[in-house]
């Protein structure tokens, strides 16, 4: 069983394999996105903490998932180009991945089992569940979908250590 999130490995959204312990030491907010969800605005909040805590060694890592009604039906690089067009997303992006199931990416199975959801569920009820990633690659805490990304702030800082 994995001890954090720095063992795993995942395709970013230009299909290059990216080694998770490249943000070792740093605050993550892993996100399932969607580009045609009822939460789809949501990456705008999530730039936006992007942005203001970056310097400080936090970033958001965004994973592109099918698997709600369809609500990412497009390839990478249709997902990229939404992204930064509709919302200036500049936060890392990665492939398109299955967070449930039998092809669940072994990154979401660790990420459930860490942090399980309302009544200690392991599956991921929506687009835009986050994973809240300590700096030793542990996670400290999942919110639900509709919960905003500012909502996030004062626990982003806590766990920056300010």
């Amino acid at each position: 069983m994995a001890q954090s999130v720095y063992e795993f490995m995942a395709k970013n959204i230009d299909g290059n394999e990216v080694s998770l312990a490249d943000y070792q030491g740093r605050v993550l907010l892993i996100v399932n996105v969607a580009s045609k969800c009822g939460f789809t605005p949501q990456y705008d909040g999530l730039e936006k903490l992007y942005e203001k805590y970056r310097q400080r060694g936090f970033d958001v890592l965004g994973f592109p998932s099918n698997q709600f009604l369809s609500q990412e039906p497009g390839s990478e690089s249709e997902i990229k180009s939404f992204c930064e067009l509709n919302y200036k997303v500049k936060f890392p992006l990665f492939s398109k991945i299955d967070v449930n199931g039998a092809n669940a990416h072994p990154l979401y199975e660790f990420l459930k089992a860490a942090q399980p959801g309302l009544l200690g569920t392991r599956k991921i009820k929506w687009n835009f569940t986050k994973f809240l990633i300590d700096r030793r690659g542990k996670p400290i805490k999942r919110y639900a979908p509709r919960t905003k990304p500012e909502e996030i702030d004062t626990d982003i800082q806590a766990a920056l250590g300010s």
